[in-house]
């Protein structure tokens, strides 16, 4: 998943079908020249309907798409047949895709699951023809019901990467080059902060043919609750992983401090997700030997599993895994 490709937020304007007219035909046949009202109902708009697409991983095929118009309905004809049905407009989005109102921010659905279909915007009902307007009294209706009108608005759409495992960390934790030991995944790595922009996905093999998926979320630093460098972007990817590996390096003055300062940024931001399942991770701890490993031990966390890593020596990279495996499915 390129930095250049992957997009999380669009804009778009979407536009209903209106409804087909009814028809107001008066039957007219050489036996029967009176033969009354024979209109048909008009035909219903398209609707723009969201699709979750597993194989997409990005709203990138919607940056240069803002406009999406359904078909509008056709209108009754005699003998009572109903108009054609406007034809509906789908829009195929990655699984995790939120929508909401542009103007309000209101939240109108998600997508969370492959083949789910939702409509966004709902085409307008086709009208009545003049066959549904006669009565005893009043034989011969003239008049049928128009259409109802399309719906139209802008909309936003962000993405929310589904994934069981979610890296948090400060720039330069370790996360993009665990991710790269751990999966086929190959997030760019340099030794500045804000290497990775975008979250990278990658599927972790585990014993016996198992396998989970694992998030590179881009380092969050202190103030992202409130907006600080890029923190909503970054943050919102958090809400849809089940585990949250919290990955503090070795050579980190304070780990507790540190570990406590990302909680409190999540907790900011969105309290429900200090309910996920927690690990931590102590990167580049192929700088430690085993008696400082051990002095480090008891200043750890106390309410979260911890596990010392090097994903340049692959020590400990097991265990994490386990460890993982154990929260994803406990």
């Amino acid at each position: 998943m390129g930095d250049t490709n992957f997009v999380d937020y669009v804009k778009i304007f979407c536009r209903s079908g209106k409804g087909g007219p009814g028809s107001a035909h008066l039957r007219h046949e050489k036996s029967n020249p009176r033969g009354g009202p024979d209109g048909g109902d008009g035909g219903r708009g398209g609707n723009v309907i969201l699709r979750g697409n597993p194989q997409l991983w990005t709203l990138l095929h919607l940056k240069f798409t803002k406009h999406l118009f359904a078909g509008h309905g056709g209108s009754g004809s005699s003998n009572q047949k109903t108009g054609a049905d406007g034809e509906d407009i789908y829009i195929d989005v990655p699984l995790g895709t939120v929508v909401r109102e542009a103007e309000t921010e209101k939240f109108i659905l998600e997508i969370t699951h492959e083949g789910e279909e939702k409509i966004l915007v709902k085409g307008g009902r086709g009208g009545l023809g003049n066959t549904h307007f006669k009565s005893a009294t009043f034989q011969t209706p003239r008049f049928a019901q128009p259409g109802e009108p399309a719906i139209e608005g802008w909309f936003i759409l962000e993405l929310k990467v589904l994934a069981d495992v979610g890296l948090v960390g400060f720039p330069n934790a370790g996360k993009s080059t665990l991710l790269s030991v751990v999966s086929a995944a190959k997030p760019k790595i340099d030794n500045y902060p804000f290497t990775t922009l975008t979250p990278n996905l990658g599927i972790v093999s585990y014993r016996d043919d198992k396998s989970f998926v694992m998030a590179d979320i881009p380092g969050i630093i202190e103030g992202a609750a409130e907006g600080k460098g890029l923190g909503h972007r970054f943050l919102r990817h958090i809400e849809r992983n089940s585990v949250l590996l919290f990955m503090v390096p070795a050579d980190t003055g304070d780990i507790k401090k540190e570990y406590s300062i990302l909680v409190e940024e999540l907790r900011k931001y969105n309290p429900e997700l200090l309910d996920k399942q927690r690990v931590m991770a102590i990167s580049k701890s192929d700088l430690l030997d085993q008696e400082l490993i051990d002095e480090m031990r008891p200043l750890l966390p106390d309410d979260i599993p911890a596990v010392f890593i090097s994903s340049v020596t692959g020590a400990g990279i097991k265990a994490l895994k386990d460890i993982l495996w154990r929260a994803i499915n406990g």
